[in-house]
C-alpha cells in the first residue's frame, strides 16, 4: 500500500478542535479537503504530518501555534476612531469586518476592544495563537 509522500495530493476528513475540544472547523457532511503535500497550501503542522500515511489510516494530529497560525502579533492590531466605523457595522467584540487595504485587497478585520471614542480592529487570524488538534482521515492519494 502507498504510503503520503511530498508531492502527493491527497484527500483528507478531518475535525480540528482547540485544546478545550471546541470544534473550529470540520469536513463533515462536505467533500474532502484535497491538497498537495508540501506545497503550502495548509498549515505547516498538518501538512507534515500527513507524510506516510497510507489511505485508511486515521491520526490525531496535535499543531502547536507557531506551526499553525502564529502568535497574535500586537502589531496587527489597531485602534480607529469609532465615528469611522460605519452605523450599520455592530460595535461587538468578536464581530468580523472586511476592510480594502492601500494596495486595494480586501482583509477581514475582527472587533478586538471597543470604547467611547475608538475600536481595535485585529488583522490577526481568528486562531493565531492557539494551539490545535486534528482529526484526520486519509481517504485518497492522487
Amino acid at each position: 500500500m502507498s504510503q503520503v509522500k511530498k508531492g502527493d495530493t491527497v484527500h483528507i476528513h478531518y475535525t480540528g478542535t482547540l485544546q478545550d475540544g471546541s470544534v473550529f472547523d470540520s469536513s463533515e457532511g462536505r467533500d474532502p479537503l484535497a491538497f498537495t503535500v508540501g506545497s503550502g497550501q495548509i498549515i505547516p503542522g498538518l501538512d507534515t504530518a500527513m507524510e506516510g500515511m497510507s489511505v485508511g489510516d486515521t491520526r490525531r494530529v496535535e499543531v502547536p501555534s507557531d506551526q499553525a497560525y502564529g502568535p497574535v502579533q500586537e502589531e496587527a492590531r489597531q485602534a480607529v476612531p469609532r465615528a469611522d466605523i460605519p452605523d450599520e457595522i455592530p460595535m461587538e467584540v468578536g464581530t468580523q469586518v472586511n476592510a480594502q487595504n492601500q494596495d486595494g485587497q480586501v482583509m477581514t478585520l475582527t472587533i478586538h476592544d471597543v470604547t467611547d471614542d475608538h475600536v481595535v480592529l485585529d488583522a490577526n487570524h481568528p486562531l493565531a495563537g492557539k494551539d490545535l488538534v486534528f482529526d484526520v482521515e486519509l481517504v485518497a492519494i492522487g
